[in-house]
């Protein structure tokens, strides 16, 4: 069964469309399926400066909607999927306006009923990461479409000793969400049975921001993607 490789530029272009720019080029070039974006109003969403040390960092990466009109129309053009985890029924409506092709649902939105009901009635596929779900059965969503899930450890960076991927039954869950240093986890997932490996993508892990460190790089991704092509050569 094919695999696919998601590069999460999430927050990486720090606010800078020339940098979104060229975050998606690279993960084109470097062999992912889609680049995901976040889209959030940072003022509802993240607490304030009092209890988050990021606040500022949360606003400036926000995206507006000719941000987000123009980031598609790039993917579109390079001819990569847009993908975004959308964290309100506004920005949904954004998105659809643009007629993507399916949702991600992050961790933190698991919970949110309404936000879950309003992606279902979309009629499109949905993929889940369950790092903030804390049941041993997997959430019921109610949908006429494919609703595929994640394995996650909300941990950023999460060390590689509390991942624990060998006891993940990758016959459940599709894929890996990982927030791991490196692309060691990632490799293994794919080896493990993974089919959707999800991934924060930088060009530099010293900038500015709570992700790049955790983050792969393009010449990371590229070996990623030649180990998933290998591997799906040897199955």
């Amino acid at each position: 069964m094919k695999t696919e490789i998601i590069a999460e530029i999430g927050q990486n272009h720090n606010g800078d469309m020339e940098l979104a720019e060229k975050l998606i080029k690279a993960a084109a070039d470097s062999g992912a399926d889609a680049a995901k974006f976040q889209l959030y109003d940072a003022r509802k969403l993240f607490p304030g400066k009092a209890e988050n040390p990021w606040f500022d960092y949360n606003c400036q990466t926000e995206l507006s909607r000719k941000d987000v009109d123009h980031l598609h129309n790039i993917c579109s053009k390079i001819g990569i999927e847009f993908l975004a985890s959308v964290f309100d029924i506004e920005r949904l409506e954004w998105l659809e306006s643009l007629s993507v092709a399916r949702y991600k649902v992050a961790s933190r939105s698991i919970n949110d009923s309404n936000l879950i009901n309003a992606l279902v009635n979309t009629g499109k596929p949905l993929i889940v990461s369950l790092g903030a779900w804390t049941h041993s059965q997997f959430p019921q969503i109610a949908s006429e479409k494919p609703v595929e899930f994640l394995y996650c450890i909300s941990k950023y960076p999460t060390p590689l000793n509390d991942l624990g991927l060998s006891q993940v039954d990758f016959k459940q869950y599709a894929g890996f969400s990982d927030h791991s240093l490196g692309i060691s986890a990632a490799c293994a997932s794919f080896a493990l049975g993974a089919r959707i490996l999800e991934k924060h993508f930088t060009l530099d892990k010293a900038a500015f921001g709570p992700d790049h460190q955790g983050s792969m790089t393009p010449t990371e991704l590229m070996k990623l993607h030649e180990f998933r092509c290998d591997w799906e050569l040897l199955k």
